[in-house]
């Protein structure tokens, strides 16, 4: 895994994050990884209007990801935080209703490029979100993979947060179930000033 960098997101990278995500259309119906901030209320933009809203969220400082890096390309990411951020969760009502508190921050996609799957990528991107979470004071930091645990084999392309027992070997612990087939995982964090 030593051949790999984290970046953050930032107006500096996006046209890496940019690269990536048009060479694998746009992401989910064209999302460019929007669904869950709240900018994103009216769904069906068109894939131009997402790819605007995203950089325009980048720029103002209020979209994250920890970029994963094979040499000078972005092959995966891990969109993290705020919950004021990203609201927009799958199973709210469900989550709003069972939730005793709620995180610093949140993990809400992990998306690794086609052909770069099966290397453990995800668990690079969600170890990359957690040390950038970690430089910007740490905290309570929640996921919400799918639980797959007597499941058979699920595609790939549809684990949009990996699995809990990838979190579970990244340092989280499991909390709650959370809609059918997902669950909520959290983790104290400690602030950190280390480089990733």
């Amino acid at each position: 895994m030593s051949d790999y960098t984290i970046k953050a997101l930032t107006p500096e990278t996006f046209d890496d994050f940019a690269a990536l995500v048009e060479r694998n259309k746009g992401m989910f119906a064209s999302c460019w990884c929007t669904w869950f901030h709240p900018a994103c209320a009216e769904k069906g933009q068109t894939a131009e209007g997402n790819r605007a809203l995203k950089q325009r969220l980048v720029a103002d400082g209020i979209a994250h990801a920890a970029l994963v890096y094979d040499g000078d390309q972005a092959v995966a990411w891990a969109e993290y935080g705020s919950p004021d951020e990203l609201p927009n969760i799958h199973h709210r009502k469900e989550y709003d209703a069972t939730a005793e508190r709620l995180p610093d921050y949140r993990v809400t996609c992990i998306l690794v490029e086609r052909g770069h799957r099966g290397q453990g990528l995800a668990a690079v991107a969600l170890r990359g979100a957690v040390e950038l979470i970690a430089q910007a004071g740490g905290g309570r930091v929640e996921g919400y993979p799918h639980d797959t645990a007597g499941v058979r084999k699920k595609n790939s392309s549809f684990l949009y947060n990996a699995t809990r027992a990838m979190y579970e070997r990244e340092g989280f612990t499991y909390d709650r179930p959370k809609g059918q087939g997902n669950c909520v995982m959290v983790r104290e964090v400690a602030a950190s000033t280390s480089v990733p």
